[in-house]
């Protein structure tokens, strides 16, 4: 009789599942990367990525395309203050200095956008800053422009940076952020946009080793925004805050997408987004992925989205996943809501002699006022809830449009 010869089944190593490829599991963030637009199909609402989206809506963002070079951008200190030796900004050729640094386009519009811009915009913290740096994004017209941004934070450095976008504009935009070992760093994006404008932005982010790094993102115009933020950590300890705000109006989409990695251990992160919607037409979209790397014992991770609805016709989608592959964690968590007004709490406060109106008002406003109050910047915080009261007396007297 012939030998035998045993086979071997190959076996997924719990501490390493990238080991084997046929046996690693499924993974949010397992979308190729690469600077090269053609890795990377044109989106259709058939794509996971792209379901929520109405891609005809931003179909210009498909392709590479000559920038407008109409957008413009300003940075100095909060007050209005020059820029000194502790801060730094000057542009470069794309792929020069540390712009690409920061892993690599994940989707076919922010490689589009590397593939359009002409340079980079490098904003790098040198030193301890006393009060907020301000970068003031200005379209100046509804043809399509394309910007990259860096922001680099040194060693050991404590700062504030505030990106402000306003104005008329269909803007592709990069943005990179790295944080060095032992920094505490804050950084705040607020889209104003004309109800105009598309804005297509993708954030990659990578947190220093026992590093802070608070990263809010507000978004109270556009006619279409959607942006995409994917982040990793470069060493142990890390923590991270990642923070949401957005109203809409009628007809309006506006989403943002989430991407942690815990590749590093003993890190933590929280990502906390809350919107409100009002109108017939108005369309929001959060999406929070979370993964935990075998790499990363010690995570501590949680990721929660809530959504205030505050008319009929509105529609917000919510998801949150969850990856985990490593069992030696602290902790992994995620939750959703979407509801409308609590006819009690509105009751109450019209029982005080409070009108409808404002009730609504005091309501939304308490809705947002934490997060605005973890964001922790005094020179915005009074302008947020301003623009909010805003948003809130117009919401009704806008076109009443139907989303595509």
């Amino acid at each position: 009789m012939a030998d035998v010869k045993e086979i071997a089944i190959p076996v997924a190593d719990p501490n390493d599942p990238y080991a084997i490829p046929a046996a690693m599991p499924s993974s949010a963030d397992s979308a190729p990367r690469s600077f090269e637009v053609e890795m990377f199909p044109i989106p259709t609402r058939k794509q996971e990525d792209w379901r929520f989206t109405p891609v005809d809506r931003m179909s210009e963002f498909f392709n590479v395309f000559a920038p407008a070079a109409t957008t413009t951008l300003d940075a100095r200190y909060v007050d209005g203050s020059a820029l000194d030796g502790a801060v730094t900004l000057e542009q470069a050729a794309m792929g020069e200095q540390e712009s690409g640094s920061v892993s690599k386009p994940n989707d076919r519009v922010s490689a589009v956008e590397w593939n359009s811009s002409t340079s980079s915009w490098i904003l790098h913290i040198r030193q301890d800053l006393d009060q907020p740096v301000l970068v003031r994004i200005e379209g100046n017209g509804l043809e399509l422009d394309a910007l990259h941004l860096v922001i680099v934070a040194d060693d050991n450095v404590h700062a504030d940076v505030i990106v402000e976008h306003a104005g008329d504009a269909k803007l592709a935009e990069g943005v990179e952020i790295v944080t060095g070992a032992y920094s505490h760093v804050s950084t705040t994006f607020i889209q104003e946009w004309s109800d105009q404008s598309k804005h297509v932005g993708n954030h990659r982010i990578r947190v220093g080793r026992e590093a802070t790094l608070r990263h809010a993102v507000v978004t109270l115009g556009g006619d279409v925004v959607r942006i995409r933020m994917d982040q990793d950590f470069a060493g142990s300890h890390g923590d991270l805050n990642m923070l949401g705000i957005y109203f809409v109006d009628p007809g309006q989409h506006i989403e943002h997408r989430t991407m942690v990695v815990h590749n590093e251990p003993e890190c933590r992160s929280r990502v906390v987004y809350k919107g409100a919607l009002s109108g017939k037409g108005a369309h929001s979209t959060w999406v929070g992925n979370a993964l935990i790397q075998p790499t990363a014992p010690g995570t501590d991770s949680y990721e929660l989205n809530r959504n205030l609805v505050l008319t009929p016709g509105a529609v917000a989608d919510s998801e949150p996943n969850l990856e985990i592959e490593n069992g030696n964690i602290v902790g992994a968590g995620h939750a959703s809501s979407t509801g409308r007004f609590d006819d009690e709490e509105l009751f109450y406060l019209q029982s005080r002699g409070i009108s409808e109106q404002e009730a609504r008002k005091l309501v939304v406003r308490g809705f947002f006022s934490e997060l605005i109050e973890q964001i922790g910047i005094d020179q915005i915080a009074a302008h947020l809830m301003t623009v909010i009261d805003r948003r809130l007396a117009q919401g009704e007297d806008k076109p009443q449009v139907e989303e595509n």
